[in-house]
């Protein structure tokens, strides 16, 4: 059973975790200014893609998702029973980081690394469900938003009900983060996969590459 002083401090290094806006930092270095600036303002790999380098962009994909896995891995290592909530912490500090006045990117690439770590079955059924939706409706958005719910069945089935309420959390802030897309895909306005025209403020991407 971990103390109190214990707990507070494994949630807060996954928040700390979290907050890193590796996509700002990343675009700064490379003297690309704000990537604030530019596109749908999101810190995540997408906006990233939109400075043009696919380098920096794929970097910030990784250091997203890697971001919610590493702390997950190490409280599974020496706090077990704190893993689960130690990847909500971090999936937090990605949607509200302290430093960035609490605007942050939309979670999905954190919240893949997190389910990585606590679930890798969960995690390969969101990358599944992904796939499966994105090639049926074209709607890179749709199908994230219907692979976040994957999740929270899959651990549900498994019997790991600190992962399912996990998952089930994050897939709710999740939606609420693409209210706009929700409501361009209920209009007929978002963009499918492939379109050469898209929305000028925030874009339709896929899991892998979101904020």
């Amino acid at each position: 059973m971990e103390s109190s002083g214990s707990v507070v401090l494994w949630l807060l290094a996954g928040y700390l975790s979290g907050t890193v806006p590796y996509g700002l930092l990343l675009t700064r270095a490379a003297g690309l200014g704000d990537i604030r600036s530019i596109g749908s303002g999101n810190i995540g790999a997408t906006n990233v893609l939109r400075t043009g380098n696919k380098g920096l962009a794929a970097a910030t994909l990784l250091l997203d998702a890697l971001k919610g896995a590493v702390p997950v891995w190490l409280a599974l290592a020496y706090a077990p029973g704190l893993s689960a909530l130690v990847g909500v912490a971090a999936f937090l500090g990605h949607l509200y980081p302290v430093w960035l006045k609490f605007k942050g990117g939309k979670g999905v690439a954190t919240y893949i690394g997190v389910m990585l770590a606590l679930s890798p079955v969960a995690f390969a059924g969101v990358a599944l469900a992904w796939l499966l939706v994105a090639r049926l409706f074209r709607y890179s958005s749709l199908a994230a938003l219907v692979a976040v719910l994957v999740p929270p069945v899959v651990t549900a089935l498994l019997g790991r009900t600190d992962a399912m309420a996990a998952s089930l959390v994050m897939a709710a802030l999740v939606w609420f983060k693409h209210s706009a897309n929700i409501a361009r895909l209920r209009a007929g306005t978002e963009p499918r996969i492939g379109a050469k025209k898209q929305n000028p403020g925030d874009a339709a991407p896929g899991p892998l590459q979101r904020g």
